[in-house]
């Protein structure tokens, strides 16, 4: 931290998303309306997954919390984005820059470890269904989120201060639509090394370790299915955790292409794409996927929305 006042730079300025004013306008549409869903649909799934109490399971309680996560990173990147689209001012500060990274990787690491609590939960309700009910107890549940979150908070203050050692001279101007550990590796006119070795450390354990824990319970899942007799008993079994696997094939694949690769890689066409997919666009995607692939969410929905209907019929 002491370093950053050896630095002449006070400030970034986000060269990414660059083009025409028509070309960003339209992007600053589509990318409103992408957040607009994204709030909607993360928020309206906490909601009524908090207010069906048939719905208060450990799966639907991994699953708020992954609701809030992708709430919370894309607001931490796609309000600045839709600034720098509609304004000319494209500057971000030393520290406006850094809280953003810092927080954007708290959530994004969160996430990886809570897809793989999410297996673990699968793993238990097809495998072992008569131990569900005592094996993920509240207490269990709680203990694995917290862990997610600390894991989350460790892994982004270790990457953080990493890069606060970094130099940046006279460069400013960052080739990304945000804060990345890429860009501003790209960036700084110090020697990197140390600094790109922790980054590979830290994602490549983040999402090796998940990534292992999601593989092997998946395994013993479709190990389980095959030994189901009826085809509907394997459909079924399939169905409670198609919408997870779908999900975590999503957001691994783009930000395994992003992080687990040297400076050196760093190209900006393509990963601006990638990180617009996992940082806009699978936020919005997320509870599309866990609401409109899954009938209990949909039936507790209408429970909901019956609730109120009738609630304002007796006023």
């Amino acid at each position: 931290m002491g370093r950053w006042n050896s630095t002449s730079v006070s400030g970034f300025i986000l060269m990414g998303l660059m083009g025409s004013a028509e070309t960003q306008l339209v992007l600053s549409v589509l990318f409103l309306l992408i957040y607009l869903i994204t709030v909607l649909g993360n928020a309206g799934m906490i909601l009524i997954i908090r207010l069906d109490p048939q719905l208060h399971t450990p799966m639907y309680f991994f699953l708020t919390h992954l609701s809030f996560l992708d709430l919370s990173y894309s607001s931490v990147i796609t309000p600045k984005t839709l600034q720098n689209l509609l304004t000319s001012n494209k500057s971000i500060s030393f520290l406006g820059c850094f809280t953003q990274m810092f927080f954007f990787i708290v959530f994004i690491a969160t996430e990886c470890f809570l897809l793989s609590s999410m297996a673990y939960d699968r793993y238990v309700a097809i495998c072992r269904p008569l131990h569900y009910p005592i094996t993920m107890s509240t207490r269990l549940c709680h203990a694995l989120l917290a862990g997610c979150y600390v894991m989350g908070f460790v892994y982004s203050t270790v990457i953080e201060v990493s890069m606060t050692r970094l130099h940046f001279c006279n460069s400013k101007a960052i080739q990304h639509f945000f804060c990345d550990t890429s860009p501003i590796l790209a960036l700084s006119c110090s020697d990197t090394t140390e600094a790109e070795i922790i980054i590979f450390i830290c994602a490549g354990s983040n999402i090796v370790l998940s990534l292992i824990t999601i593989s092997g319970s998946y395994l013993s899942i479709l190990s389980t299915i095959l030994k189901i007799n009826s085809t509907a008993g394997k459909k079924k079994a399939f169905s409670t955790c198609a919408s997870h696997l779908l999900g975590v094939t999503i957001f691994y694949s783009t930000t395994i292409f992003s992080y687990l690769k040297p400076k050196s890689s760093y190209a900006l066409g393509k990963d601006q794409v990638a990180s617009v997919f996992y940082t806009i666009v699978v936020p919005m995607l997320n509870p599309l996927i866990y609401s409109l692939r899954n009938k209990e969410v949909k039936n507790a929905a209408l429970r909901v929305l019956q609730k109120r209907d009738g609630c304002r019929q007796l006023k």
